[in-house]
């Protein structure tokens, strides 16, 4: 496994960086980068039919349908997947997702996509609505599901695939010949910017509160009863709530310490539909077809000092520039100058730089920014920009016994390990019972050759 790494200590700040190839997680998804949106976690496929995928190695038979994921906190997300190539793992994390941050970002199709989750099942839950337009005699939940998923991976994937039910197959071309592209929706929650920085005694930001939620509650720092940080409005009033386009300030006494404080906002709304979700597992990248309430959240950090150069850091995906964007920006009085793979990057005093780590598809990163009184910001994650899996192994698995009429239902079928769950566990389970075996055996010929020796 690949590994590079760059360290520097240059103005009290030292830039760490590690990079791994793709059988590696991130080691803490809580360190990421600022959280924005929902977290959620993978339940599975629960409604969905039969597809055929055709391909130069031959068709392969696949689960299609919907997913369902349970969101930290409390809500429900239904989602499609947009990533057919990769499986989906059971109990993978995800987290809320700019287009740019996924292969959504570079596809000309995505605002079809998301015309296609705006017009079909479940958005439209009258199936028989839906079967008139589609000219479809009938549709069951799961010839709906499979029809939309079919069509979706169309344009997502660009994929040759059609669906095993008559029905779901007219749905779906239905849905691809009338698709008309339709604008990326915005975050359910995000803080804007995702960092600030400044010297003690006066307001740090704003922070802009970007919400599709009525308001929002203001978490102030943790441990704003030791250094007195409080979050405010523009006129220094504390605040405990907030609503779109608010704008919210760390306001840090005059007498603080050089550090930082971070700041969490946390909501209950629906998810807009065709947000994208993502996870740092390698599971397949998803799109939102269907939201309960649910609760949201977004952070944002600051950081002082009295002198010096005064960082704000971030980061984010950028599948545009295949790589990770680290953004830092110097309110300081001296240059801020760091290192990462390799290169040494110079921020003057007063001034804003972003910096594009470049980045290998299915790449693991792992970038560790520390400097002087505390300063610390961990940002991790996999870059995973292309529809299409690179992995080995990563590739869509067959059904064993393909038929419409078995494909359905509240779980994942034993063979249905296609882009829909946990299938990797039973090969897991397989392999190590398999070498159990193996190693038995060889423990029994080892002892008759011992016996034999000795008799």
């Amino acid at each position: 496994m690949a590994r590079l790494a760059a360290a520097t200590l240059v103005s009290g700040l030292v830039a760490a960086v590690a990079l791994t190839g793709a059988g590696r997680a991130a080691a803490d998804d809580g360190t990421a980068a600022s959280q924005s949106g929902a977290t959620a976690t993978m339940g599975g496929l629960k409604t969905y039919g039969a597809a055929v995928v055709h391909g130069d190695g031959g068709d392969e038979q696949v689960a299609a349908g919907l997913f369902e994921m349970s969101v930290d906190g409390g809500g429900t997300l239904q989602t499609y997947c947009v990533d057919l190539h990769n499986p989906a793992q059971r109990d993978a994390k995800y987290r809320e997702t700019a287009w740019s941050g996924t292969s959504l970002g570079a596809n000309k199709n995505a605002g079809d996509i998301r015309w296609i989750l705006q017009n079909s099942y479940p958005q439209v839950n009258d199936l028989a609505a839906l079967a008139r337009k589609a000219g479809v005699g009938s549709l069951t939940e799961q010839d709906a599901a499979a029809g939309t998923q079919v069509a979706i991976w169309r344009y997502s994937d660009g994929s040759d695939v059609d669906a095993v039910d008559p029905q779901a197959e007219k749905l779906a071309d239905y849905l691809e010949r009338n698709a008309r592209g339709q604008n990326e929706p915005p975050a359910s929650l995000t803080l804007s910017p995702a960092a600030v920085s400044g010297r003690p005694g006066g307001l740090l930001g704003p922070v802009t509160v970007h919400t599709n939620a009525r308001t929002v509650t203001v978490i102030p720092p943790s441990d704003a009863a030791l250094s007195g940080v409080r979050i405010t409005d523009k006129a220094g009033k504390p605040v405990t709530t907030a609503q779109d386009g608010g704008k919210l300030y760390f306001k840090v006494p005059d007498d603080a310490a050089d550090g930082s404080a971070e700041l969490t906002v946390q909501a209950s709304t629906t998810v807009p539909v065709g947000r994208a979700f993502t996870s740092d597992s390698r599971s397949q990248t998803q799109i939102l077809a269907g939201s309960s309430e649910s609760t949201v959240a977004a952070t944002a950090n600051a950081t002082w000092a009295g002198q010096g150069a005064i960082p704000a850091l971030s980061a984010e995906k950028d599948c545009a520039r295949g790589g990770v964007n680290i953004t830092a920006a110097n309110t300081g009085d001296k240059p801020f100058t760091f290192e990462l793979v390799s290169t040494e990057y110079a921020i003057p005093a007063g001034t804003s730089r972003t910096v594009t780590i470049p980045l290998q598809e299915d790449q693991a990163y792992d970038f560790t920014i520390t400097g002087a009184n505390g300063l610390e910001r961990r940002f991790t994650g996999v870059l995973d920009c292309k529809p299409q899996g690179t992995d080995a192994g990563l590739t869509t698995q067959t059904l064993s016994a393909p038929s419409p009429a078995s494909v359905g239902g509240a779980g994942v079928d034993a063979n249905l390990a296609a882009t829909g769950g946990d299938s990797a566990t039973g090969v897991i389970t397989g392999v190590a019972i398999g070498l159990v075996v193996i190693g038995g055996a060889v423990l029994v010929i080892l002892r008759r050759r011992e016996n034999q020796q000795t008799g």
